[in-house]
């Protein structure tokens, strides 16, 4: 049985800020970095036969923390990205729904693909759980770490799942350096196994920022 655990990187001054990351490349704040830290151990007990990372810097850096403890490389993968929110990147949340209100209130109802240039739901879904399976293809029998972020973790799962919109609007956000466990056999394909599982922390926040 092939076991992937899907880890959202920790926390950023963008979270903290409710401003839009997306693809902009924000590195881990010192609260992330401790929460990446302070989740390594639990994830090295697992014993992960290999680890794969986002290629933007908030995932990379979680990614290390277990690096550092297990040995393993990490390897680089740009489809792990988050969602690009288009016009927003960059923007608080608050400006977002003064500057972009239709489009802001569509994406709030759950629009998969709202305007303002951000990417729809399903190329999301689509080019995160083709990473996801390939690093699963890579370790048959084995147990791959994922560094990614919330948004697009959520996707590529409901994708490789078979979960529709629906579905996927009913499952909670991960919190900073939480994760998700997949495991998947010949005869029941992928099953989720586990959701938001980590260390207590606080609530996460709206998992586009």
């Amino acid at each position: 049985m092939t076991r992937l655990i899907v880890w959202r990187h920790g926390n950023t001054d963008w979270n903290a800020a409710n401003r839009v990351q997306g693809q902009t490349d924000v590195p881990l704040n010192e609260l992330g970095r401790d929460q990446a830290r302070a989740a390594a151990p639990l994830l090295a007990s697992l014993r992960p036969d290999a680890i794969v990372s986002s290629d933007l810097s908030r995932a990379a850096e979680t990614a290390a923390a277990l690096a550092a403890l297990t040995g393993l490389p990490v390897r680089s993968d740009a489809r792990l990205r988050e969602r690009h929110f288009g016009r927003w990147q960059g923007l608080y949340l608050s400006e977002v729904a003064e500057r972009f209100p239709d489009e802001y209130a569509r994406w709030r109802a759950g629009d998969p693909s709202p305007g303002a240039d951000l990417e729809p739901l399903h190329d999301l879904g689509q080019r995160v759980a083709a990473a996801l399976q390939e690093a699963a293809d890579a370790a048959p029998g084995g147990t791959v770490v994922i560094a990614t972020h919330g948004g697009g973790s959520r996707q590529g799962v409901g994708h490789l799942l078979g979960w529709g919109p629906g579905v996927l609007r009913t499952i909670g956000s991960l919190a900073n350096c939480h994760w998700t466990e997949l495991r998947h056999d010949d005869v029941r394909g992928w099953q989720l196994r586990g959701h938001n599982v980590g260390l207590v922390t606080a609530p996460a926040v709206v998992d586009a920022v």
